[in-house]
């Protein structure tokens, strides 16, 4: 009976383990430079989306993972820009036992698409309190930008490194 107890203990032990610890805004940033005229004038925003991910290594078996959101949009035409807003959305989690591979993959997409409704929230409340209409963001694949970004680097000659 104790050496089942023991090999269920060491099993458990190196079973890939995955856990959500904290969900954090990182950084924060709103600006309206051609207020207040801006919004005297018709109402034809062109959306552009900047994202990006990054990740570290924390202390044991914790990582930190940030999802940054940058969006500028202009009105018009004229191309003026109506608002920049910017959100660091970030995690701490707890990931164990994960081939390098793997561990890749929850880093690069699988911690980001955990965040992004997060991200999306926060930027939609920004730009409403800066009395701008809602900012629904479509849903982001990260998946397959992950994917995208692992031909990019393997054409390179390049290998996906975990820090």
């Amino acid at each position: 009976m104790t050496d089942q107890q023991n090999t269920a203990a060491s099993e458990e032990e190196t079973a890939p383990q995955f856990s959500l610890q904290r969900i954090y805004v990182r950084d924060l940033s709103f600006e309206a430079p051609k207020s207040p005229a801006i919004f005297r004038q018709q109402w034809e925003p062109s959306v552009g989306l900047d994202l990006n991910t990054r990740q570290k290594a924390l202390e044991g078996d914790f990582h930190e993972v940030v999802l940054t959101l940058s969006v500028t949009v202009k009105n018009g035409e004229s191309g003026e820009v109506a608002f920049i807003a910017e959100v660091q959305q970030a995690g701490i989690f707890l990931i164990k036992n994960l081939d390098d591979a793997s561990m890749s993959h929850t880093l690069g997409a699988f911690c980001p698409n955990i965040l992004f409704p997060y991200a999306r929230e926060t930027l939609d409340s920004l730009v409403t309190r800066g009395s701008f209409p809602a900012l629904m963001l479509a849903p982001v694949n990260f998946d397959a930008l992950y994917a995208q970004e692992l031909q990019r680097m393997q054409a390179a000659g390049e290998t996906p490194t975990v820090q």
